[in-house]
């Protein structure tokens, strides 16, 4: 890897932690629970798939999960498949407040973005999969 490579991939990911942690400070939210709602956007992890997923302990993860059920922002279901197994989802409240996150992190990365033409967007956003692997990949049961 290039040092410039490096340095151009710290000082990104920088302000865009930068932006995530604003964010999540604004809505009364850790870092860590803000990473969780946007996991279970768009999937219902088991709660094993979602500690894995954030590299965190299942009994971290549990605690999580339990301010955000009293939030009213997260709940729990036994699993369909696995009766032992306990799924995550959000609720339409965990829904709204993601819908929200989401618009504020694309407003406040839109300067950084809105630098780029839109095949230019395209292109990172194929690089950037490139790189990271398919989203899901990290929640594929064990």
């Amino acid at each position: 890897m290039s040092e410039d490579l490096l340095e151009d991939l710290v000082r990104t990911s920088f302000a865009v932690m930068a932006v995530l942690n604003r964010v999540a400070a604004e809505n009364d939210l850790s870092l860590t629970q803000l990473r969780a709602l946007a996991i279970l956007r768009d999937r219902e992890p088991t709660m094993a798939q979602l500690a894995d997923y954030l590299g965190l302990e299942r009994s971290s993860v549990s605690g999580l999960m339990d301010r955000a059920v009293r939030r009213g922002l997260a709940q729990r279901t036994t699993s369909r498949t696995d009766g032992r197994s306990v799924n995550v989802s959000l609720t339409a409240e965990g829904h709204r407040l993601g819908v929200h996150i989401g618009d504020q992190v694309a407003g406040l990365l839109a300067p950084m973005t809105g630098r780029l033409s839109a095949a230019e967007q395209k292109r990172l956003s194929a690089l950037l999969f490139a790189m990271l692997g398919h989203p899901n990949e990290n929640l594929r049961p064990s």
